[in-house]
């Protein structure tokens, strides 16, 4: 699988989330998160028609971010074949140009906040 791939599942898997927890076409809140900052580390290979699962926690809740870490798994076993680093940094929705950081919605921080992980 190309590593490219293994982004596109990480975007994936927070978005699906955000949408399945709140219930609520997000692009359309008053704030939108744009990722800032990526990661991932490889530990297996991926390999495809295979399926893969994703596990997702929150590592930072912060006032006008979510720092997320996902886990991509494939096969038996809880090794993750790969673990990514999402940011999203919240910002004004609308006209592009001028998006000001502005705090996490609070539709967002209760989607998120059980996800926070211990420690």
């Amino acid at each position: 699988m190309n590593n490219a791939t293994y982004y596109e599942l990480f975007d994936t898997a927070v978005n699906a989330h955000l949408y399945e927890a709140t219930g609520l076409p997000i692009r359309d809140l008053d704030a939108i998160g744009i990722v800032a900052e990526t990661s991932c580390r490889y530990f297996a290979e991926l390999g495809f028609p295979d399926p893969v699962e994703t596990g997702l926690v929150v590592e930072r809740l912060g006032r006008s971010s979510v720092t997320y870490r996902i886990g991509l798994f494939q096969g038996p076993g809880d090794e993750a074949a790969a673990e990514g680093r999402f940011v999203h940094v919240y910002v004004a929705n609308g006209a592009k140009g001028d998006r000001p950081v502005v705090p996490v919605p609070e539709e967002i921080r209760a989607a998120v906040a059980p996800l926070v992980a211990d420690g």
